[in-house]
């Protein structure tokens, strides 16, 4: 019989092309100076009333996105920070909502006074997941880039 033979023949064909794409993992990384920013941030806004919900450190690529999906609710006030490598030129942040639609947008350059650091506050307008997509560009187009992301939520008055 051919058509069984054809069949299986394709459905061999398909999974070994779709086991071969190039799949986006978030992958850890380690930088001392970004870990340092990262803990004054943490103190800092731990004194303002936020509370650290999520954190990570991750390896990125210059000038590919790294899309993080974070679930909010109506009404709360988030603080959501991004802090690049300080070897590249250019930091971009862009988050969208549950029907795509851009709501923050912000950009550094490596002169500005923080640079490497983009910090913005957000209230949701609706209970769901929103995606924040951090950027950053370096001057030798580095693979392995350390970034770090975090989002705080306001739960307290600060102490200042």
């Amino acid at each position: 019989m051919k058509p069984p033979f054809f069949l299986l023949a394709a459905l061999l064909m398909f999974s070994s092309v779709s086991f071969s794409q190039d799949v986006i993992r978030l992958q850890s990384c380690k930088n001392d100076f970004i870990n340092k920013q990262a803990d004054s941030l943490k103190s800092l806004y731990g004194k303002d009333g936020f509370t650290l919900l999520k954190e990570a450190s991750i390896t990125m690529e210059s000038e590919f996105e790294m899309p993080v999906i974070m679930p909010l609710t109506q009404g709360s006030w988030y603080q959501f920070v991004f802090i690049g490598d300080y070897t590249s030129k250019l930091y971009e942040v862009r988050m969208y909502d549950w029907n795509e639609n851009q709501v923050v947008f912000q950009q550094k350059r490596w002169g500005d006074v923080d640079g490497n650091i983009i910090s913005y506050s957000y209230i949701a307008k609706f209970s769901e997941f929103h995606m924040m997509k951090p950027v950053q560009v370096n001057k030798a187009k580095k693979k392995n880039l350390c970034g770090y992301v975090m989002l705080f939520k306001k739960t307290a008055e600060g102490n200042n």
